[in-house]
Protein backbone atom coordinates (compact mmCIF):
# COMPACT_ATOMS: atom_id res chain seq x y z
CA UNK A 1 0.00 0.00 0.00
CA UNK A 2 1.36 3.40 -0.68
CA UNK A 3 1.69 5.98 1.50
CA UNK A 4 -1.20 9.41 1.65
CA UNK A 5 -0.10 12.57 0.62
CA UNK A 6 -2.27 13.47 3.11
CA UNK A 7 0.17 13.65 5.49
CA UNK A 8 4.03 14.38 5.27
CA UNK A 9 4.84 14.56 9.25
CA UNK A 10 6.83 18.02 8.57
CA UNK A 11 4.37 19.84 10.90
CA UNK A 12 5.02 17.57 14.02
CA UNK A 13 7.74 19.86 15.52
CA UNK A 14 5.04 23.23 15.13
CA UNK A 15 6.16 24.28 12.20
CA UNK A 16 3.99 24.29 8.88
CA UNK A 17 4.34 26.20 5.10
CA UNK A 18 2.75 29.42 3.41
CA UNK A 19 1.54 29.47 0.38
CA UNK A 20 5.19 30.30 -0.85
CA UNK A 21 7.15 28.05 0.73
CA UNK A 22 8.18 30.16 4.31
CA UNK A 23 7.66 28.01 6.97
CA UNK A 24 6.32 29.56 10.18
CA UNK A 25 4.86 28.51 13.72
CA UNK A 26 1.42 26.79 14.04
CA UNK A 27 0.64 29.63 16.40
CA UNK A 28 1.68 32.67 14.20
CA UNK A 29 -1.19 35.19 14.06
CA UNK A 30 -1.11 34.45 10.38
CA UNK A 31 -1.91 31.00 10.62
CA UNK A 32 -4.50 31.73 13.66
CA UNK A 33 -5.82 34.33 10.60
CA UNK A 34 -6.21 31.63 8.03
CA UNK A 35 -6.90 29.14 10.58
CA UNK A 36 -9.83 30.44 11.78
CA UNK A 37 -11.09 31.68 8.21
CA UNK A 38 -11.60 27.84 7.57
CA UNK A 39 -13.12 27.52 11.16
CA UNK A 40 -15.56 29.73 9.78
CA UNK A 41 -16.38 28.08 6.34
CA UNK A 42 -16.72 24.74 8.38
CA UNK A 43 -19.43 26.17 10.13
CA UNK A 44 -20.98 27.89 7.27
CA UNK A 45 -21.03 24.33 5.90
CA UNK A 46 -22.95 23.18 8.70
CA UNK A 47 -26.03 25.44 8.11
CA UNK A 48 -25.85 24.42 4.70
CA UNK A 49 -25.82 21.36 5.17
CA UNK A 50 -28.86 21.80 7.33
CA UNK A 51 -31.97 19.32 5.75
CA UNK A 52 -34.00 22.84 6.80
CA UNK A 53 -31.72 25.29 5.04
CA UNK A 54 -33.58 27.12 3.00
CA UNK A 55 -31.96 26.74 -0.97
CA UNK A 56 -31.62 30.49 -1.94
CA UNK A 57 -29.40 30.45 1.83
CA UNK A 58 -27.99 27.33 0.96
CA UNK A 59 -26.30 29.30 -2.57
CA UNK A 60 -25.89 32.23 -0.66
CA UNK A 61 -23.22 30.17 1.87
CA UNK A 62 -21.40 27.91 -1.15
CA UNK A 63 -20.76 31.46 -2.51
CA UNK A 64 -19.25 32.62 0.51
CA UNK A 65 -17.59 29.16 1.55
CA UNK A 66 -15.71 30.52 -2.34
CA UNK A 67 -14.89 33.58 -0.84
CA UNK A 68 -13.09 32.80 2.09
CA UNK A 69 -11.04 30.17 0.17
CA UNK A 70 -9.64 32.72 -1.37
CA UNK A 71 -9.06 35.08 1.91
CA UNK A 72 -7.80 32.37 3.50
CA UNK A 73 -5.40 31.55 0.55
CA UNK A 74 -4.81 35.40 0.16
CA UNK A 75 -3.77 35.60 4.25
CA UNK A 76 -2.05 32.07 3.57
CA UNK A 77 0.43 33.89 1.12
CA UNK A 78 3.33 36.47 2.75
CA UNK A 79 2.72 39.34 0.94
CA UNK A 80 5.51 40.01 -1.92
CA UNK A 81 3.97 44.01 -2.15
CA UNK A 82 3.74 46.49 0.18
CA UNK A 83 0.08 46.83 0.16
CA UNK A 84 -0.96 43.32 -2.13
CA UNK A 85 -4.86 43.18 -2.71
CA UNK A 86 -7.04 39.98 -2.40
CA UNK A 87 -7.73 40.01 -5.99
CA UNK A 88 -11.29 38.47 -5.64
CA UNK A 89 -12.83 40.86 -3.28
CA UNK A 90 -14.35 43.35 -5.32
CA UNK A 91 -16.45 46.24 -4.08
CA UNK A 92 -19.46 44.56 -5.92
CA UNK A 93 -18.95 41.41 -4.16
CA UNK A 94 -19.16 42.94 -0.60
CA UNK A 95 -22.27 44.90 -2.06
CA UNK A 96 -23.96 41.40 -2.59
CA UNK A 97 -23.54 40.51 1.07
CA UNK A 98 -25.02 43.48 1.32
CA UNK A 99 -27.96 43.20 -0.40
CA UNK A 100 -28.55 39.96 1.25
CA UNK A 101 -28.53 41.63 4.33
CA UNK A 102 -31.25 44.16 2.85
CA UNK A 103 -33.52 41.04 1.83
CA UNK A 104 -33.22 39.08 5.08
CA UNK A 105 -34.17 42.09 6.80
CA UNK A 106 -36.96 43.39 4.75
CA UNK A 107 -38.42 40.11 5.61
CA UNK A 108 -37.68 39.97 9.19
CA UNK A 109 -39.88 41.93 11.72
CA UNK A 110 -38.09 45.43 13.17
CA UNK A 111 -35.45 44.11 16.34
CA UNK A 112 -36.58 46.65 19.14
CA UNK A 113 -34.75 44.60 21.93
CA UNK A 114 -31.34 42.72 21.76
CA UNK A 115 -31.25 39.41 20.90
CA UNK A 116 -29.15 36.50 22.29
CA UNK A 117 -28.04 34.10 20.34
CA UNK A 118 -30.17 30.64 20.26
CA UNK A 119 -33.79 29.77 18.98
CA UNK A 120 -34.30 27.55 16.26
CA UNK A 121 -31.34 25.01 15.31
CA UNK A 122 -30.74 26.84 11.94
CA UNK A 123 -30.96 30.35 14.09
CA UNK A 124 -28.22 28.60 16.76
CA UNK A 125 -26.06 27.67 14.11
CA UNK A 126 -25.73 31.12 12.36
CA UNK A 127 -25.08 33.28 15.92
CA UNK A 128 -22.40 30.13 16.32
CA UNK A 129 -20.99 30.94 12.92
CA UNK A 130 -21.16 35.01 13.34
CA UNK A 131 -19.01 34.79 16.43
CA UNK A 132 -16.59 32.14 14.75
CA UNK A 133 -16.84 34.70 12.14
CA UNK A 134 -16.41 37.99 14.72
CA UNK A 135 -13.29 35.58 16.32
CA UNK A 136 -11.91 35.64 12.52
CA UNK A 137 -12.07 39.48 11.92
CA UNK A 138 -9.71 39.83 15.17
CA UNK A 139 -7.43 37.20 14.22
CA UNK A 140 -6.71 39.38 11.03
CA UNK A 141 -6.48 42.98 12.96
CA UNK A 142 -3.47 40.65 15.17
CA UNK A 143 -2.16 39.88 12.03
CA UNK A 144 -3.01 43.31 10.46
CA UNK A 145 -0.88 44.63 12.75
CA UNK A 146 2.37 42.76 11.36
CA UNK A 147 1.70 42.55 7.62
CA UNK A 148 -0.61 44.53 5.11
CA UNK A 149 -4.29 43.40 5.43
CA UNK A 150 -5.88 44.18 2.31
CA UNK A 151 -9.29 46.31 4.09
CA UNK A 152 -11.75 44.59 2.15
CA UNK A 153 -10.48 41.37 3.71
CA UNK A 154 -12.16 43.20 6.76
CA UNK A 155 -15.15 45.00 5.44
CA UNK A 156 -15.52 42.05 4.08
CA UNK A 157 -15.74 39.58 7.07
CA UNK A 158 -17.31 42.09 9.20
CA UNK A 159 -20.13 42.27 6.65
CA UNK A 160 -20.66 38.74 6.82
CA UNK A 161 -21.03 38.70 10.95
CA UNK A 162 -24.43 41.32 10.18
CA UNK A 163 -25.80 38.67 7.15
CA UNK A 164 -25.31 35.65 10.01
CA UNK A 165 -26.84 38.09 12.46
CA UNK A 166 -30.24 38.56 10.24
CA UNK A 167 -30.04 35.19 9.35
CA UNK A 168 -30.34 34.07 12.72
CA UNK A 169 -33.46 36.29 12.78
CA UNK A 170 -34.85 35.09 9.63
CA UNK A 171 -34.12 31.58 10.55
CA UNK A 172 -35.76 32.00 13.84
CA UNK A 173 -38.85 33.97 11.76
CA UNK A 174 -39.67 31.31 9.03
CA UNK A 175 -39.50 28.36 11.93
CA UNK A 176 -42.39 30.46 14.11
CA UNK A 177 -39.85 30.21 16.87
CA UNK A 178 -40.08 33.80 18.99
CA UNK A 179 -36.71 35.39 19.58
CA UNK A 180 -34.97 35.13 22.77
CA UNK A 181 -34.31 38.93 24.17
CA UNK A 182 -32.17 39.94 27.03
CA UNK A 183 -33.60 40.62 30.09
CA UNK A 184 -32.21 43.23 31.96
Amino acid sequence: MSKSALYTGTGDAGMTSLVGGERVRKNSVRLEAYGTIDEFSSALGVIASDKDCVEEVRGQILNVQNELFNIGCYLATEPKGEQAACMSLTPERIGEVEGWIDALDEQTPKINAFVLPGGCGLASKAHMARVICRRAERRIFDLAEEAYVDPAVVRYINRLSDYLFILARYFNFIKGVDEIVWKK
